[in-house]
């Protein structure tokens, strides 16, 4: 299998060019499992571990390999396992604010051309969620398409209450209708995927994703669970790793996600809600809060029923998240940059 066949394109393979040491070769995160990787190239895909140096050099989370990343990796042991030695920068990337308490980042998948956010008809059909995945989408710069499943569970009228729904929050991206049972929409699906590309698909688990895989791979290759009676889904999968279709597409298939906590989203919080960034540049005042100010753009709207007031709520509830967890993380790295510094003078010492 070559190189461009795992989505290797001319821009990535000038950079590892450029960043792949003597005796190093180019290769793919397919799988990520607690620490532990599997790469795969044109011989085919084998365990792999970071090295110490690496280890030593990372200054944070973002630094660590993710499935989908295109790293320099040494063989040993008749070409047996891998050592990463540095991770090619990334075009595009999934990441999100770590789960719990935590304030940092945790990254997801990188180096992804679309993903499909996946929603059930029935149970999951959440817009306020739906922003949140556009959000972490557009801040990676990755072209989203939202997948409706389970249609067969709802009737007409409700389908076109969510499409408006949709719309109505200034969505604009592209909407496919999915049934598990008759198997429509699947045949779009396939159509948007293409040799050498790679996808995602980003959903809560019981929204039908491992089946959409299932249709896409043309067999049953990944086990599908019952949903409950309350329609969360028992996680099918347990870890995220990239999948080669039939049709030479690439697809990353991960676990479902509970927490979508927002973090440093810059450029994402603003084109996912682009109509409420054109409208505060109409307001009188620069510093606008968009409460009693006159000549507000924003209350304009909501009177005139141009805006939808709930999408703006929902904004302004993305961006404080997103402030107040910047302002944390932008503390928790200065503190780390400043233990670092402390660890190597100690070192240096020594040495």
């Amino acid at each position: 299998m070559e190189l461009t066949e795992l989505g290797l394109d001319s821009g990535l393979e000038e950079q590892a060019s450029q960043q792949c040491g003597v005796g190093q070769r180019l290769a793919r995160v397919t799988a990520v499992d607690r620490g532990r990787y599997v790469v795969r190239d044109e011989q085919g895909e084998v365990p792999a571990g970071l090295t110490g140096k690496f280890l030593f050099t990372a200054a944070s989370s973002v630094d660590m390999p993710c499935v989908g990343d295109w790293v320099c990796v040494q063989y040993h042991d008749a070409d047996s396992f891998a050592n990463i030695h540095d991770v090619v920068p990334r075009r595009s990337f999934l990441r999100r604010k770590s789960p719990g308490k935590n304030i940092d980042f945790q990254m997801i998948a990188a180096n992804i051309d679309v993903a499909f956010i996946v929603q059930s008809c029935h149970f999951d059909f959440n817009v306020r969620r739906l922003e949140r995945y556009l959000v972490m989408v557009n801040e990676g710069h990755i072209e989203p398409v939202l997948l409706l499943t389970k249609t067969d569970l709802v009737s007409a009228a409700e389908l076109e209450r969510m499409f408006a729904n949709i719309r109505a929050a200034g969505i604009t991206a592209r909407i496919i209708t999915l049934s598990n049972q008759t198997g429509e929409g699947v045949a779009e699906v396939k159509a948007l995927v293409m040799p050498g590309k790679t996808y995602c698909l980003l959903g809560s688990s019981g929204v039908g994703k491992t089946t959409l895989i299932n249709h896409l791979l043309g067999h049953e290759e990944l086990e599908t669970r019952a949903v409950s009676g309350t329609g969360e889904g028992r996680h099918t999968t347990t870890r995220r790793h990239l999948l080669v279709l039939d049709n030479g597409g690439l697809l990353i298939d991960m676990p479902g996600m509970r927490e979508l906590g927002i973090l440093s989203t810059g450029e994402g919080l603003d084109d996912s809600f682009a109509e409420i960034k054109t409208l505060t540049a109409s307001c009188r005042f620069a510093d606008c809060t968009h409460t009693n100010e006159p000549g507000c753009a924003i209350r304009k709207a909501i009177e005139n029923g141009e805006l939808n007031p709930a999408h703006f709520q929902s904004y302004l509830k993305l961006k404080a998240e997103s402030d107040f967890n910047e302002m944390s993380y932008l503390d928790k790295r200065k503190k780390d940059k400043a233990f670092g510094k402390m660890v190597k003078s100690v070192l240096k010492g020594k040495g």
